[in-house]
């Protein structure tokens, strides 16, 4: 980087984004995932320049940026080649809560904004804090998350942690810690066998067709099909390990539970 803070910042996913306005510091944004979509005025303010395992290099090299943001191994096909192009690029890698809350408060340093990265990080903690303290009935409902529907792939870290913190019991707490999606996939049968009282979807970008969670073989007599507790959780809300995810995502898992708000 030739200044710091770097002055024109790329990020090539959804949570550097949000963070970075939460942060006030957006106007160093200069390129964007084209996923990005909170705040909603990013996407009449910053241009596009990447997919999530894709991205425009000359398009992204044209807006001389002084530091591009991305993500794990997913993307390290992007950063190879910003790199060879000399970019200076910080790869976060954050899969639990305890990442995410590292991811902003790494941010804020990078961008001169410790403290108020500090501030944020400790405020969605008092918020998680206070949601995993709230009384619920007994027993805690089985929950289901399903991140992909072909083959179907169980949530990943952070999405298990919240759903304890919203007062259910995943029912594959033990693929949590497993990074890669294909290492969460799970049969038809062991879902049926888990006998979920709730089941979430998150299709990863694609509308969740509940009626076809309903007619696969056999799984008529899950509880969650049966007492039709099925709910779809839009991806950019769940599926970014950043704030969105600990607090309208987390809101979401909350009401599909208990019908109410945190």
């Amino acid at each position: 980087m030739r200044h710091f803070p770097p002055r024109r910042i790329v990020c090539l996913t959804e949570e550097t984004v949000e963070t970075l306005y939460l942060l006030g510091e957006q106007d160093r944004i200069v390129g964007v995932s084209g996923y990005a979509v909170r705040p909603p005025q990013v996407r009449r303010e910053k241009p596009r320049v990447s997919a999530f395992v894709s991205a425009d290099i000359p398009r992204i090299l044209a807006l001389e940026p002084e530091l591009v943001l991305a993500f794990s191994d997913l993307q390290a096909g992007i950063v190879a080649d910003l790199v060879r192009a000399g970019i200076d690029v910080h790869v976060f890698n954050q899969r639990d809560l305890a990442g995410i809350m590292a991811m902003i408060r790494t941010l804020g340093a990078l961008v001169g904004a410790a403290q108020r990265a500090e501030d944020l990080a400790r405020s969605l903690e008092q918020r998680l804090a206070a949601i995993t303290a709230t009384p619920r009935p007994s027993p805690r409902p089985r929950v289901y998350f399903e991140e992909w529907d072909d083959p179907l792939i169980s949530g990943i870290g952070w999405v298990s942690e919240l759903i304890e913190i919203a007062g259910g019991t995943d029912v594959f707490p033990e693929l949590r810690s497993r990074q890669a999606a294909k290492d969460r996939i799970v049969s038809e049968n062991a879902v049926r066998e888990a006998a979920p009282d709730v089941i979430l979807a998150s299709w990863c970008g694609k509308k969740v067709v509940p009626v076809r969670i309903k007619q696969r073989d056999g799984w008529s007599d899950i509880p969650a099909v049966r007492d039709d507790r099925i709910v779809e959780i839009k991806s950019p809300i769940i599926l970014q390990p950043g704030p969105a995810a600990l607090t309208d995502g987390l809101d979401a898992i909350v009401r599909a539970l208990w019908g109410e708000h945190p």
